[in-house]
C-alpha cells in the first residue's frame, strides 16, 4: 500500500483524488504544482473565504488531466486563462459540490 500525501498543501477531496490519478513521485510533483500554481495566484482579490472554490479549481484541473502531467499542465493554463472555463470544462460549473462527487 503506498504512503499517502500528508501535509496541509491541499485538502482532503482534492489529495483523495490526486492519489487515485497519480503514481509514485508523480504524486508529490502534482500536489506541488496544484500548490503554488492553482490557488490564489489565479486571482490577487481573492482571500481565505475562497477556499472552497480553489479546492473546485484544483480537483477540475486534476479531472482534466486524465492522470497525465501533460494533461495536468493543460487544465492548468485554462485555470490561468478563465478558471470559470475549466469549471465548465470539467463539468463542475453548475454545482458548487460537484467535484466532490467525482470519484476518478
Amino acid at each position: 500500500m503506498s504512503e499517502r500525501l500528508t501535509g496541509p498543501l491541499l485538502q482532503a477531496a482534492t489529495l483523495e483524488r490526486l492519489e487515485a490519478l497519480f503514481q509514485g513521485d508523480e504524486r508529490e510533483r502534482v500536489a506541488a504544482t496544484l500548490f503554488k500554481r492553482c490557488g490564489y495566484s489565479l486571482s490577487s482579490d481573492w482571500g481565505d473565504s475562497y477556499d472552497p472554490l480553489i479546492e473546485r479549481i484544483r480537483c477540475a484541473c486534476l479531472k482534466l488531466s486524465g492522470g497525465t502531467l501533460e494533461g495536468l499542465e493543460d487544465g492548468l493554463r485554462l485555470a490561468r486563462t478563465d478558471w470559470r472555463d475549466l469549471l465548465v470544462a470539467a463539468g463542475f460549473a453548475e454545482d458548487e459540490r460537484a467535484h466532490l462527487a467525482w470519484c476518478p
